[in-house]
């Protein structure tokens, strides 16, 4: 089999369903030339089925990134499916109601904490756990949503994306030596089932369809996934650190892009 990822083990984390950034990546990873093996969290049933829709068969293990059982477990759990690990994708993130749609001010400490936990530390959770399985360097990259400025109804989970960003760089530092990179796909919104939770998320899909230069397509996850596997790939050597931005090129613009 030729591809991009020919002969590449990866992890890939967050699958839920088949609009999730997750399974775009798996799927392209697979028709690349990959050995994927997958997690996901809580309904297994449904994450067992939509990986029965991937190209090929793909291992599936629960994993819960809050849960230390579960990560130092990890390591031996994929060891069984494959001998080592060349890159991983961290998609998770999560926050309480509270802490979304306008409620900023209001949302508790214990909210807060659990998105911090869940959609930052565990980006630094995930990659210590796989690193026992990167002998040989590798990438881990993960799933970004530009955190350079404040967004309506975002609240709590933009402050998480923007310590995953300072979180991606303090690995970048940690990590080089040992030959892992680490990077960020900063997508534009996608229709996933974690985007549908956010209250107020169509005020992301208007603006993108009205400023992106390149334009923008809302359940079309491929331009993401094919961003990711490059990461993931050997064709940036050295490149870590980064945020590469998805998004049709809305971070470029402050205004509406006229047709005139």
């Amino acid at each position: 089999m030729s591809g991009l990822l020919k002969g590449k083990r990866l992890l890939i984390t967050g699958l839920i369903t088949e609009q999730s950034l997750a399974f775009g990546v798996a799927k392209l990873a697979q028709q690349e030339g990959a050995e994927v093996v997958l997690t996901g969290f809580g309904r297994m049933s449904l994450v067992n089925r939509i990986a029965g829709r991937l190209p090929q068969p793909a291992p599936v293990l629960e994993l819960d990134v809050t849960d230390e059982e579960h990560l130092g477990s990890l390591a031996d759990r994929v060891s069984e499916h494959v001998d080592g690990l060349d890159g991983v994708l961290h998609s998770i993130a999560y926050a309480p109601q509270s802490a979304l749609g306008g409620g900023f001010l209001t949302a508790p400490w214990e909210d807060v904490a659990t998105a911090l936990h869940v959609s930052t530390f565990s980006f630094k959770s995930l990659a210590v756990a796989c690193l026992p399985l990167m002998g040989e360097g590798g990438s881990v990259v993960g799933m970004d949503f530009d955190a350079r400025q404040a967004w309506p109804v975002y609240d709590w989970m933009g402050v998480a994306k923007a310590g995953l960003e300072s979180t991606t760089r303090y690995l970048a530092r940690d990590l080089g030596p040992k030959g892992v990179r680490v990077n960020l796909v900063a997508a534009g919104p996608q229709r996933t089932m974690a985007a549908k939770s956010i209250p107020g998320f169509d005020q992301f899909e208007r603006a993108w369809m009205e400023r992106a230069p390149l334009g923008w397509n809302l359940t079309d996850s491929t331009p993401v996934a094919k961003a990711a596997l490059m990461l993931l790939s050997d064709w940036f050597p050295a490149t870590t650190g980064e945020i590469v931005h998805v998004d049709g090129g809305f971070h470029a613009v402050g205004v509406p892009v006229s047709d005139t």
